[in-house]
């Protein structure tokens, strides 16, 4: 898996933490606002119904020419023909999921430490999600916050392409780009705002601007 197929600005989308906006309806703005990789992030309901959802997204995301990955489920992920798969440190083992999908199909990995991210880079995964940078309400089971000091290791010793996640804003982008750091994964701050779409753009402008070093193709 080449690096320039790991999209910047990933947008996860969530429908326990708001209720407003279906996933489709989520990627469908995140899309129009500049996202290139839209994360399908469900946890609860039947199977057969995560498999509708995620391939009807993969569908629009295929249209759009954008990255679809799907969070925890590997199957869903199968079943979907998603372009790839981003797992936590206590979901299903990277190296099986490299023997179920092949290398041609993305797998990123979750870490918190450095110790977590260069497990993900000797397990085989494309990249790592790195965080929470900042205080985050988004998931229970974040862990204490990195910061920024040490996503600016992480990014000089994992030679991964390494997603800032952890509330992230348009307001401290910039700064998380600084680092290296590949690109920014984000949920409340685009999931659970009036406008996802516009919420979005501000995270894309703030990815491009010369703050970040306007570096960021």
């Amino acid at each position: 898996m080449r690096k320039e197929q790991i999209g910047k600005l990933h947008v996860l989308t969530d429908t326990l933490l708001q209720s407003r906006f279906s996933h489709m309806e989520l990627a469908r703005q995140a899309i129009a606002g500049g996202a290139d990789t839209v994360q399908f992030r469900h946890k609860q309901g039947p199977t057969r119904e995560m498999i509708q959802m995620a391939t009807e997204m993969k569908r629009f995301c295929n249209e759009k020419d954008v990255i679809f990955i799907v969070n925890d489920r590997i199957d869903i992920a199968i079943a979907s023909e998603a372009d790839g798969v981003h797992l936590g440190q206590d979901d299903f083992p990277i190296p099986l999921a490299r023997k179920l999908l092949g290398d041609n199909r993305i797998i990123g990995g979750s870490a918190a430490t450095m110790g977590e991210a260069k497990k993900c880079l000797s397990d085989g995964a494309d990249y790592v999600g790195f965080g929470p940078v900042y205080p985050t309400g988004s998931k229970d089971d974040a862990g204490p916050v990195s910061g920024i000091d040490t996503l600016r290791k992480i990014v000089e010793t994992i030679p991964l392409p390494i997603i800032a996640i952890g509330g992230i804003d348009k307001g401290n982008t910039p700064m998380v780009m600084k680092t290296g750091a590949h690109g920014i994964a984000v949920i409340s701050t685009v999931c659970c705002r009036k406008d996802p779409r516009r919420a979005t753009i501000g995270l894309y402008e703030a990815i491009h601007s010369e703050k970040s070093g306007g570096r960021h193709a």
